[in-house]
């Protein structure tokens, strides 16, 4: 996927914990503001859905310009930001704007970094890309004038020419070679299957013109439905089934025959820069592999002890399978697996006071994921909520082929993607006060899917799995994660098959054959993703053993959990540093004990 389209949204507030209490602003601190600013500023105008969810109205009767000479342009500013940052003195700044120009710093490096790779040849994933954002691009967006429908109408009427530009970006990369291998089109052009329409109402598109207020006089709602009827019609229905017949015409049939992105154009050098910016740290392919290694052996031992704590005879492949085929461990309806998830949910809800000292405003509800993308979607999902937005965060649950979505593992995917993982993780982040709009929406990889795994395993100490099966469904997705590093590196540095990717995953994991599938997918089209989650916890993990050994009984989870979240999403490096003053910090403070006796004496 373009990995520039991440960076975009990679900006939070971070201020050091413990930090003295910040100088007045240099020239230094000036410019770093300045800079920050013109980068928010320029990002807006250049991707206009993003400014929606963002909150920033101004562009909403546009959908983004992506021919070759303006994401040239864009890449050009990205060079120009960077010299700017190198002529601002980090150490003249305060202490929340060393911070800042860390995260800052981070992601204008690394979109210099991947620039000259032209990721904007291959604009999607298996499972994600402009196609779903942009049928998705109104969901929960507040709409309460008639002006606001009118740059709506607007929007819709430009999707012909937008995906226009995108399908001429990847013509560009089917000549280059630079393309999705073909291997894995069948999974997307389902997904594509599934955004074909016969008539507006029955369109995703359709939905704001329901719900259109009363303060828009009735005549004007019924001429406003009319011209969105027709802009859905004449333009958003036939965008997508021109979209279709490029993918099955003349995609799918000049795409790359090779699986890995070490095969692309300068494939090597493009999957290193993808590993280190996705796990944020100085590693190679080799060594993350040998990570993965190492934590699948370790892994497997607890998951052979669990299993035998079932009192099942058999080996760990018949285990396997019985779980895999026992319909005792699958919901029989839609229903019944989102009021199981929602059940889940709340219970974890209603712990989460006694692991953290600071909790989100913002509520979350469970919800099917979207039935056009559910055959190729993964098991559930962190869908956040539009800034200003008329709805909450989404914990999706996927409710296709409900035969293969084992509710054995459904309490780690709620601790994952709902609480205490990507929503409360991510709404805290979002309801820091006093920075700049831009910084609220930054998004580290390694930090947030670590964190949504580390979240997993805090289940654990919460009590929340309470059978031997629970058990091995949370040590069966973390040996799913495990396992991403060893495929993930095998598939687009060692020269895996898509055969031997699945046949790792199915033999390791309690991942049902269709999941199994689409993990491979995603993986093979979005390099260097999957490596974040492991990565990242295991960085987490590290640092809480680093702080309990320095803190002794002074350790308190809530208040290292506070530490970890309280700044929003950070690179990792920058999280190792705050953590370090987290230490420090509660070293200063006097224990209660020394409290109590100083109290006592006087």
């Amino acid at each position: 996927m373009n990995t520039r389209i991440l960076l975009i949204a990679s900006m939070a507030l971070l201020s050091s914990v413990g930090a003295a209490t910040p100088r007045m602003h240099s020239a230094a601190d000036d410019a770093l503001r300045t800079l920050m600013a013109d980068e928010w500023a320029d990002e807006m105008r250049d991707n206009p859905l993003y400014a929606t969810q963002a909150g920033v109205r101004d562009y909403d009767d546009r959908l983004p310009s992506v021919t070759p000479a303006d994401l040239e342009r864009q890449a050009a500013r990205n060079r120009g930001y960077l010299r700017r940052l190198g002529k601002i003195d980090r150490a003249a700044l305060n202490a929340t704007n060393r911070s800042n120009f860390d995260i800052f710093e981070f992601v204008i490096r690394n979109r210099v970094a991947l620039d000259p790779y032209r990721e904007w040849r291959i604009p999607l994933t298996a499972d994600e890309g402009f196609h779903i954002e942009v049928m998705r691009m109104a969901a929960g967006i507040q709409m309460t004038t008639a002006h606001d429908y009118e740059n709506y109408i607007a929007r819709l009427r430009a999707i012909p020419a937008y995906f226009a530009q995108q399908e001429a970006n990847m013509r560009v990369g089917l000549k280059d070679g630079f393309t999705l291998p073909a291997a894995i089109m069948p999974g997307i052009i389902k997904i594509v299957d599934g955004q074909q329409y016969t008539t507006p109402e029955a369109t995703p598109f359709f939905e704001p013109f329901t719900r259109m207020p009363d303060s828009i006089p009735a005549e004007r709602r019924e001429q406003l439905a009319a011209a969105g009827r027709a802009a859905i019609r004449e333009a958003a229905i036939p965008a997508y089934q021109g979209l279709r017949r490029f993918f099955v015409e003349e995609y799918q049939p000049g795409a790359r025959a090779t699986l890995g992105a070490g095969d692309l154009p300068q494939g090597q050098a493009y999957y290193a820069a993808l590993v280190r910016f996705f796990t944020n740290l100085d590693v190679t392919p080799a060594q993350v592999h040998d990570i993965g290694l190492k934590e699948v052996a370790r892994i497997q031992a607890e998951m052979d002890a669990v299993m035998h704590q079932t009192g099942f005879t058999g080996d760990f492949a018949a285990f396997l399978q019985f779980l895999r085929t026992d319909p005792q461990f699958y919901a029989h309806t839609p229903d019944e697996l989102l009021k199981d998830a929602s059940y889940i949910a709340k219970q974890i809800d209603g712990l989460l006071p006694g692991y953290f000292g600071k909790l989100p405003r913002m509520p979350y509800s469970v919800q099917p994921v979207p039935a056009e993308l559910a055959p190729n979607y993964t098991g559930g999902r962190y869908n956040p909520p539009p800034i200003g937005g008329l709805t909450g965060g989404e914990f999706w649950v996927n409710t296709y082929a409900l035969d293969k979505r084992p509710l054995y593992s459904l309490t780690a995917l709620a601790l994952h993607e709902a609480v205490p993982g990507h929503h409360l993780q991510g709404s805290l982040a979002r309801e820091l006060t006093g920075v700049p709009p831009f910084r609220l929406d930054f998004y580290s990889h390694a930090f947030g899917e670590g964190w949504g795994l580390y979240s997993e395993k805090l289940g654990v100490e919460m009590g929340l799995y309470k059978t031997p099966y629970d058990h091995f469904g949370r040590l069966s997705y973390e040996m799913w994660r495990a396992c991403r590093l060893v495929v993930d590196t095998g598939l687009h540095s060692m020269g895996w098959t898509r055969e031997q990717a699945q046949q790792y995953l199915a033999e390791h994991t309690a991942l049902s054959v269709q999941e199994v599938r689409t993990e491979t997918d995603r993986y093979i089209a979005w390099p260097g993703q999957a490596l974040a989650y492991k990565m990242g916890e295991l960085k987490i993990l590290e640092l809480r053993a680093r702080a309990k050994a320095a803190l002794g009984d002074r350790f308190d989870i809530r208040a290292f959990h506070d530490a970890v979240l309280d700044n929003g999403s950070v690179p990792l490096p920058v999280l190792e540093r705050q953590i370090d003053d987290y230490i420090t910090a509660t070293r200063a403070r006097p224990s209660a004990a020394s409290a109590r006796t100083r109290t006592a004496r006087q």
